[in-house]
């Protein structure tokens, strides 16, 4: 299990984000192209997005624990509402921390860093759910799903705040590789060890 874990840093980050995408509903049949076209503007724009970081409004933390329990591993989630909150789960980020220790991951990911990028994460999608921050990805995405003339209308792409939101925890932590390397090695131990 950690041979399998330890060769995903073998893959580049934005390999990451097209598999990230692919497995969102609406990209089964998605050109590859357009996958690697919008994993690379997402991840580009969420790292600008981080680089011009104000220090304005963050979310409320709660700390928890169940993030094993979850059908993917979760390390963190955020909630708009009733108040902007982000819970991290101390657990996940427990074993995340581990297992970064067993590949020998500590350049790439300093101790404290899982939890520090999953706060980040979580800011992230805070940023993102600005409806001015919203537009301006979708502009970034360029995926026109209406023309009209000279006019077009531009579409979400499902998936695509995801890869902005990790691309802003790394550049926001300046860490070694993003964290979705983390994120895709705990899922696979996680589930190599429940089929145990």
């Amino acid at each position: 299990m950690l041979a399998e874990c330890a060769e995903l840093a073998e893959r580049d980050d934005t390999a990451f984000a097209v598999t990230l995408l692919a497995g969102t509903p609406t990209h089964e049949a998605r050109d590859e192209r357009d996958l690697r076209r919008w994993a690379v503007a997402a991840t580009r724009f969420g790292a600008e997005l981080a680089a011009d970081a104000a220090d304005g409004e963050r979310p409320r933390v709660v700390e928890r624990s169940g993030g094993l329990d979850e059908d993917v591993p979760l390390l963190a989630r955020y909630r708009s509402r009733p108040e902007p909150t982000v819970e991290v789960f101390l657990d996940t980020v427990a074993s995340a921390e581990e297992l970064i220790e067993l590949l020998g991951w500590r350049d790439l990911y300093p101790t404290g860093s899982v939890r520090a990028a999953a706060l980040a994460h979580e800011a992230g999608h805070h940023r993102l759910h600005d409806p001015a921050v919203k537009r301006r990805l979708r502009v970034a995405l360029d995926h026109p799903v209406l023309r009209l003339g000279r006019w077009r209308l531009l579409g979400h792409v499902a998936g695509a705040d995801e890869i902005a939101a990790h691309a802003y925890a790394g550049a926001a932590l300046g860490l070694g590789r993003g964290p979705l390397l983390v994120t895709a090695a705990l899922a696979r131990a996680v589930a190599a060890l429940r089929e145990d």
